[in-house]
């Protein structure tokens, strides 16, 4: 949530500023739906009642810390200032209230499903069921392009677990969201699907044959492992690592290494053969994202179980059968290991190409040779 150049000292500052920008967004929504304010219960869980106790209990604990906290007279100030400056640039935002409604009342059945086994969520820590809460309506009230799905309630949960911090957790995810947010969208959801099948075919045609017939339809039973980063497929504090893996684009082929290297791929192809009005054979697909790696090596590592499968009801009972199951040092491995199979045959691909258009000249393609495995 930091820029990647910010000292310590900016980083206290801007610290501050989101905080305040956090709160001042979370009472505008407050204000306008003061009946959204507490979460609904209808008697029957009784832990959900103790945790909305908890959760007033943590609000007062944590409203004296912070008057402590502004007892400071130049504190004071800044922090007055700062909520004028918050206060000034929410004005104008305003609310589809159909919209936001509808939002919150999907964040109140999946909030009290998030993870209740968890540790994080027993005994005064179920108030922090309530803080998921208020981290995902403010979420939803000011990215109404995005507002709500079912699953972000057990992505923001990784983040609110690991930081333990409320304000913390709200712009972490909003980051993570500027970039995976089209998941959570019917068109992202399709082209995930569908480059997971085109990735499978590349590694295992006639696994790719058998799951996917006329359409990609029966690889839909790994969407789930994708838009929640396999969380229930493996053990929780290997799903938080794994999680952590995928959000710093672990072996992307998006990365600025790999930019670099196209960058003097093309100039050695331009320089090679300006000469010649030919176009650049594709190589590598840059969509192949590391966790569709790690989905297509699920695939593999169950490949007679999955020939096996005739219908959906059988994939789904295969899918179920995974559940907590997966080791991720293996599973990271072997994915890793596909990963770079993939981009040395590629790679061998594209030059055996080269090759074939230019076999007159011997000089260019163990040029490129060279550069590629150098």
């Amino acid at each position: 949530m930091y820029p990647c150049s910010s000292t310590t000292l900016e980083r206290t500052l801007l610290l501050e500023e989101m905080s305040v920008r956090y709160h001042v967004m979370k009472r505008k929504w407050q204000c306008l739906i003061p009946g959204a304010v507490r979460l609904r219960l209808n008697g029957t869980d009784a832990e959900l009642v103790a945790a909305v106790q908890y959760f007033e209990k943590r609000q007062q604990r944590e409203k004296e810390t912070q008057q402590y906290h502004y007892k400071s007279q130049e504190v004071r100030k800044r922090i007055s200032f700062l909520e004028l400056q918050a206060q000034v640039l929410f004005e104008r935002v305003t609310f589809d209230l159909e919209e936001l409604q509808e939002a919150i009342r999907i964040i109140d059945k999946d909030v009290p499903r998030t993870d209740r086994g968890l540790a994080y969520y027993t005994d005064e820590g179920l108030g922090n069921l309530l803080v998921l809460r208020d981290i995902l309506i403010t979420y939803a009230a000011f990215h109404p392009e995005v507002s709500y799905a079912q699953g972000m309630n057990d992505l923001c949960s990784r983040f609110l677990e690991v930081l333990d911090s409320e304000v913390d957790t709200y712009w972490s995810f909003c980051c993570y969201m500027e970039k995976f947010s089209r998941d959570f969208c019917a068109d992202g959801l399709h082209r995930k699907i569908e480059l997971e099948a085109a990735l499978l075919k590349e590694l295992d045609p006639h696994l790719h044959a058998h799951l996917v017939t006329d359409n990609i339809d029966r690889l839909t039973f790994c969407h789930r492992w994708l838009l929640l980063g396999f969380q229930r497929e493996f053990e929780h504090s290997d799903a938080l690592r794994l999680f952590e893996i995928l959000s710093c684009d672990h072996l992307e082929l998006i990365s600025q290494q790999v930019d670099r290297a196209r960058y003097q791929e093309r100039l050695t192809y331009k320089h090679n053969f300006q000469d010649e009005p030919m176009t650049e054979p594709q190589s590598i697909n840059r969509e192949f994202t590391f966790e569709l790696f790690i989905c297509a090596t699920i695939l593999l590592e169950n490949r007679d179980s999955l020939l096996s499968c005739r219908n959906e009801v059988q994939l789904l009972q295969f899918t179920n059968s995974l559940q907590g199951t997966l080791d991720l040092n293996s599973s990271l491995k072997k994915a890793e290991e596909h990963f770079y199979n993939y981009c040395k045959r590629k790679g061998r691909d594209c030059l055996s190409e080269c090759y074939r258009r230019h076999k007159s000249n011997e000089e260019p393609f163990l040029y490129q040779l060279r550069n590629l495995f150098s």
